[in-house]
Parts: C-alpha cells; sequence; structure tokens
C-alpha cells in the first residue's frame, strides 16, 4: 500500500512538473538569450574586475528585468499587436522609424559580436579554425533554422538548447567559493563612485534590460496566441485573461529567474578565480574562457566555452528575429515565424541580411570590441525613451481596454525608467570626459 501510495504521488509530481514545463515558450527563451556571449563578457569583466562586489547587483536586476518583461508580453497578448505595431498605431511615425533604425544597427553589431564568440569557442573546443567556416557555419545555421523550422519546432528546439546555460552553474562545483562573503556581498550592496565602478554597473544595467527584448517578448507572445486556435487576444476574448497572464507570469519569471541565476554564477566564478588571480581585465567571453582553464581546471574551462555556443544559438535568432518583428510592424509586412517563408519574403530577408552582415563583420577590418560598446550605448540611450512608451502603452486604456497593468507593476516599470535614465547619464557623461592625455 505504502509503495502504491508513492508511485501515485511521483505520477502526480510529473503530471505536475510536466504542466510547468508546458507553460514556458516566450518568456524563457527571452530570459535565458539575455545571457549572450556579450553578456557573458561584460559579466565577466564585472567578475574579474572587482570580485564578489557587484553580486548584490543581480537581486536589483531581477524585479526590474522581470516587470518589464512581464509588461511587453501583457502588450502583446492583450492587443494582438507586437511593440512595433502598437507604435505605429499610436504615436508619431519619427519614434517608430527611429527605435527601429536603431535597434536594427544595434542588433547586428551584437549578432556579429556573437558570431564572433561563438566561433572562437568552438575553436578552443575543437581546434583552429583555418579556413574561417566556423562564423559561416553559425550564421547560416541560424538563419536556415529561423526560415524552415516550423515555429512550433524551433520554439522546442530553442527551450533545450537554453538548458545549456546551467553549465555556468555547474562550474562552481570545480572551485573554491567563499561562501559567507558571497551572501555579505550578495545581500549588503557595496557601491564605489569610482569612473570604473559605474561605467561596469551601467553595463551590467544596459546589457541585462536590452531593447531588443521588448520587440522580441512582445511580438512572440503574438504569435504563440496565433499558434493556438484556443486563444485569441485578450481584448477580443477576456474570459482568457486569467489563465493568459497566469501563463506570461510563470513564463517570464522563469526565464528572468534563470537569466539572473547565470549572471551571478559567471560573475561569482570569474570572480573567484581570475580576479583571485590578479586577472582583471577581460575583453571577451572566451578571452574569460581562455583564462579560466590554468586557474579553474580544464573541465571548468569547457563548461564555460560550451555555455558561450549554448547562450549564442539562442542570442543570435532572437536579436535577427527581433529586427525581423520590429520591421515587420513597422511597415505592415507580413511578419512572423508561423508564416512560411513564401508568406513573409521580407520578414525573413530582413533576419537574413541582419544575421548575414553581423557574420561579415567578422571578415572585415571592423574592432568588434569597440563597436560592442557604442551599440551597448545605443541600448543604454533608447531604452529610456522605449522603457516610457512601453508604461504608457501598459497603462492607456486605448490599447489595452479594460487590461491596463496593474499600479504595482507600473510603478516597478517607472522605478526601472528611472534607474537606466541615471545610467544613461552617466552614459553620456562618461563619452563627453576626455580621457587622460
Amino acid at each position: 500500500m505504502h509503495i502504491q501510495y508513492q508511485f501515485h504521488l511521483l505520477v502526480r509530481m510529473a503530471a505536475s512538473w510536466k504542466t510547468y514545463l508546458r507553460q514556458l515558450g516566450p518568456g524563457f527563451i527571452t530570459g535565458v538569450s539575455d545571457d549572450d556571449p556579450s553578456g557573458i563578457a561584460t559579466y565577466s569583466q564585472a567578475g574579474a574586475q572587482f570580485g564578489t562586489t557587484l553580486l548584490w547587483v543581480t537581486l536589483l536586476c531581477f524585479p526590474l528585468m522581470a516587470v518589464v518583461q512581464e509588461i511587453s508580453a501583457r502588450i502583446g497578448r492583450v492587443s494582438g499587436r507586437g511593440l512595433a505595431g502598437n507604435l505605429r498605431q499610436y504615436y508619431p511615425p519619427w519614434l517608430l522609424y527611429g527605435a527601429v533604425v536603431l535597434i536594427s544597427v544595434s542588433n547586428t553589431i551584437n549578432i556579429g559580436a556573437d558570431i564572433g564568440a561563438m566561433a572562437a569557442a568552438l575553436e578552443l573546443i575543437v581546434g583552429q579554425d583555418r579556413w574561417h567556416i566556423f562564423p559561416l557555419l553559425i550564421g547560416g545555421t541560424s538563419v536556415l533554422a529561423l526560415t524552415f523550422l516550423p515555429y512550433a519546432l524551433y520554439a522546442s528546439v530553442l527551450k533545450w538548447i537554453g538548458v545549456s546555460v546551467f553549465s555556468y552553474v555547474g562550474i562552481v562545483l570545480f572551485v573554491q567559493i567563499p561562501w559567507r562573503s558571497v551572501l555579505h556581498d550578495t545581500l549588503i550592496p557595496h557601491i564605489s563612485f569610482t569612473d570604473d565602478y559605474l561605467s561596469i554597473l551601467v553595463a551590467v544595467l544596459g546589457t541585462t534590460i536590452s531593447p531588443y527584448l521588448f520587440f522580441w517578448q512582445s511580438s512572440v507572445e503574438v504569435e504563440e496566441q496565433r499558434a493556438d486556435p484556443k486563444e485569441q487576444p485578450v481584448r477580443k476574448a477576456p474570459q482568457q485573461a486569467r489563465s493568459q497572464f497566469v501563463k506570461i507570469r510563470i513564463d517570464t519569471y522563469t526565464g528572468m529567474a534563470v537569466s539572473i541565476l547565470v549572471m551571478f554564477f559567471i560573475i561569482l566564478t570569474t570572480a573567484v578565480t581570475l580576479h583571485a588571480h590578479g586577472i582583471t581585465h577581460i575583453n571577451s567571453a572566451e578571452q574569460a574562457a581562455r583564462a579560466l582553464a590554468p586557474v579553474a581546471g580544464r573541465f571548468a574551462f569547457l563548461l564555460f566555452a560550451a555555455g558561450i555556443i549554448g547562450t549564442g544559438l539562442l542570442a543570435v535568432p532572437t536579436l535577427a528575429g527581433s529586427v525581423g518583428y520590429a520591421m515587420g510592424e513597422a511597415f505592415r509586412w507580413p511578419a512572423g515565424l508561423n508564416h512560411r517563408p513564401y508568406q513573409a519574403i521580407r520578414f525573413y530577408a530582413v533576419i537574413a541580411v541582419a544575421t548575414l552582415v553581423g557574420m561579415v563583420l567578422n571578415f572585415i577590418k571592423v574592432n568588434l570590441i569597440q563597436a560592442l560598446i557604442w551599440s551597448a550605448v545605443i541600448n543604454g540611450l533608447i531604452s529610456v525613451p522605449l522603457l516610457l512608451v512601453l508604461l504608457l502603452i501598459g497603462r492607456s486604456h486605448k490599447v489595452m481596454g479594460k487590461f491596463v497593468i496593474p499600479k504595482k507593476l507600473a510603478a516597478v516599470g517607472w522605478t526601472t525608467a528611472l534607474i537606466m535614465a541615471a545610467a544613461a547619464c552617466l552614459t553620456i557623461r562618461h563619452l563627453l570626459t576626455p580621457g587622460p592625455g
């Protein structure tokens, strides 16, 4: 009898776990793709330069990014349009087209940097790429997968690729962790007003709360809703509001929690290895992986390098796809991964061009590290007006009907906008301040 009870308990637990996993979709993919190779480089530099003293930022970032992405998701589910579609419908054209142009430029640079980082990580694992095939292979595979895989299958593939980010959690098994000081630095903020500290703090915020994710998640929520014949935009089917909002919250908060967990362990790993051994300057994710090998061992190095490839496989389609969605909705093209290529030629062409241009940046004399800095600056500056627009749309009865975002969500959203505005001001100050000499 006892064995039978245990069996039924296991069956119920398995069923609950299966139900939970079914709730994961755009929010989970968005969260794990936020830890792209460019983000890994930023978090690695934070850990290498300042040790564990920046771990507290992970606790700050979680509610900010989770709420912003929940608002983005709600806008897509309620209105049946992505962020660009709502901008086109309710705001002046200059705001829409300005945002689309800046997002396109920024994302293309990010795609190039991520493809370069993935290719370099692949070289670290399998050996030198004498014929420069890896960037071509990565870029081509991303375009073909986005274009020809059915959306349901592709979304499932992305979710499984997302599991690769847990490789960064596994690295702590191979290094010595001073858990008492880690707990202290996580719970008690340490703030320094030096230029270096503020610069890396702004970089972490800008990498974590990226404008392209607003476009991506709102549009993919619409995509998910259209893919299910039982679902409609919440404004047209108010009886679905509760179930859809619960699904959004579970999905989004899981994705953001995973993203923050990975950020935490990247900063922690590089702090207790690189920083502890006097390695305080990291330019790229693959440089962090290479530096990790002699101080943390071969297996930790392989896990770090494999994580770069896995996160890149998520990030490149997300970056390219958000450009496709933004341009498709801005110019009223048929847009969406549920469309076959011949049904949305211009949408898929934009995705292909953004990916291929990013790939080409790896073959011409472009300083991708410097370009990435300017991309981060663009993201940081446009995130503020886009956050304001996101909040105005979310609270607009004209767009959302009676399903405007709750005041608590809006309050956290406005707090995020103020923090990002302060970060943007620090960025401008840093750019306008002449360097030594």
